[in-house]
C-alpha cells in the first residue's frame, strides 16, 4: 500500500481502478480544498523548474494552468478575466520580457 495524501485530478480514481488497484479518496471541504491547491501549485512548480526538456516543461505548465483555472473557479471567475486584468496590469505597469531586476532604490 501506498499512501500519497494529496490532491489529484478528477479522473485518477478510475485509472487506478483500470490497472486493478483500489484508491481510498475523500471530498475535501471548500477550505481544505484551497489550501492543497495551492500546495499542489508548489509541487508542479517544483517539477517545473526541475523539468530538462521543453516538452517537460510544457506538460508542467499546463499543470500550473489548470490549477489556476481551478482556483479562478473557487473565486467565481474566468481565465478570460484574469488575462484581462493580466492585460491591463500589463499596459499600466508592464510585463516581466524585458527581464528588469530591481536591485534597490536610493532616495534623492
Amino acid at each position: 500500500m501506498q499512501t500519497y495524501n494529496k490532491l489529484i485530478r478528477n479522473k485518477i480514481p478510475q485509472i487506478i481502478k483500470a490497472n486493478g488497484k483500489t484508491p481510498t479518496t475523500k471530498i475535501l471541504p471548500k477550505d481544505e480544498y484551497i489550501k492543497e491547491l495551492c500546495k499542489k501549485t508548489e509541487e508542479e512548480l517544483t517539477e517545473y523548474l526541475e523539468a530538462t526538456t521543453k516538452e517537460y516543461k510544457l506538460e508542467e505548465l499546463s499543470d500550473l494552468l489548470e490549477l489556476i483555472n481551478a482556483l479562478a473557479e473557487h473565486e467565481d471567475t474566468t481565465l478570460e478575466e484574469i488575462n484581462n486584468i493580466r492585460k491591463k496590469k500589463a499596459e499600466e505597469r508592464g510585463d516581466f520580457s524585458d527581464r528588469v531586476f530591481l536591485i534597490e532604490v536610493t532616495a534623492n
